[in-house]
């Protein structure tokens, strides 16, 4: 996002340097810092000892992969949906299901909750959920993920919910968290002050594992991996994730204000400007999803927004092979830049 870091944030890393503190990191503050943060932001009472520091939520990803399938194993994902999601995957010895997303009048949205049985059913072995999604910016109810806890215990699925956009929630929604739902099956949820706060090079995200068995499972691997998983989280990541976590309330509040605002005027500026897109006003995140396909564009639309009209969009095409029609815009950004960036777009349709 474009905006000044929160004064706490900035405040925590500024003391480090002042006094020459930039070594190792020391992650043993972080577990309180984020129970204490989940508790208020989330109503979610977390054990301290189920909460493990990592460098960054896909490296989460990666050791959940490890602990919880085997090579090859199939592992589902909803796309339009995050990229690296598909790299990880495939990385680790791990094989692409999907079970994409379906768009419905009146939600939005949604899951195929009957395709994603069929994933389960047929010897999936891991569901990898966004939640919220990238880049749809669906949250997810308690009925539906209520709803994936139940298939997910009924065919021995292991969850890894990546929730990192979590703090990212929209004023009027409610995030919950699914480890609040999960029926006691081995899961994992993955969380960061690094999108939300604006700190996502410093290095430094949570990873949450049920039940207790898991939990043992998850620190027996991160201990027996120092060099992977401790060394690489940054010790200006853990400072500035715990200032954030206990001190960025207000600024949090302050930017969701702000990115609410934004949200729904770039609704106003395609309606006005680029009629034939389509565009709903995401649950969370600073993320909008946009669809091209009745421009009908030759190639696709990200290259036309930059090459004639110089406003770099994400395209379609890498969140999976039904959406090469659409873009991602990042609308964490002052209003001003959000009106330029329309008028650019609407300028490249000419």
């Amino acid at each position: 996002m474009d905006f000044a870091l929160a004064s706490p944030v900035r405040a925590a890393a500024e003391a480090a340097l002042e006094i020459g503190d930039v070594g190792y990191a020391s992650s043993a503050i972080v577990p309180p810092a984020f129970a204490a943060f989940a508790r208020d932001r989330f109503g979610w009472s977390v054990d301290e000892r189920s909460v493990f520091a990592i460098p960054d939520v896909m490296a989460g990803v990666a050791e959940a992969l490890h602990l919880l399938t085997r090579p090859t194993a199939a592992v589902v994902i909803n796309p339009p949906v995050y990229p690296p999601f598909f790299d990880v995957i495939a990385h680790e010895d791990r094989r692409v299901v999907e079970v994409p997303l379906l768009q419905d009048a009146a939600s939005g949205w949604v899951i195929d909750f009957g395709a994603l049985e069929r994933a389960f059913s047929q010897g999936a072995q891991a569901y990898l959920l966004c939640s919220p999604h990238n880049p749809v910016g669906r949250v997810w109810s308690k009925a539906e993920l209520s709803e994936i806890a139940a298939l997910a215990a009924r065919y021995r699925v292991a969850v890894i919910s990546d929730e990192i956009h979590a703090p990212l929630t929209m004023p009027g929604v409610t995030f919950v968290p699914f480890l609040t739902v999960a029926q006691e099956q081995r899961c994992v949820a993955l969380l960061s002050a690094s999108k939300a706060w604006n700190i996502s090079g410093l290095k430094c995200a949570v990873m949450v594992a049920t039940p207790e068995s898991l939990r043992d499972a998850v620190a027996a691997r991160l201990k027996s991996r120092p060099d992977e998983i401790e060394s690489r989280i940054g010790h200006l990541g853990v400072l500035a994730s715990v200032a954030a976590f206990r001190d960025g309330a207000a600024w949090l509040d302050d930017l969701l204000a702000y990115v609410d605002g934004n949200r729904h005027l770039l609704a106003e500026l395609l309606r006005d400007h680029i009629p034939l897109v389509r565009y709903s006003p995401p649950d969370a995140t600073y993320l909008a999803w946009i669809d091209c396909t009745d421009l009908h564009l030759d190639g696709d639309a990200a290259s036309r927004f930059l090459q004639r009209g110089r406003v770099a969009l994400e395209p379609g095409y890498k969140f999976g092979r039904t959406s090469k029609n659409w873009v991602r815009l990042n609308i964490g950004t002052s209003r001003a830049i959000l009106r330029e960036i329309v008028a650019r777009m609407a300028m490249a349709l000419k």
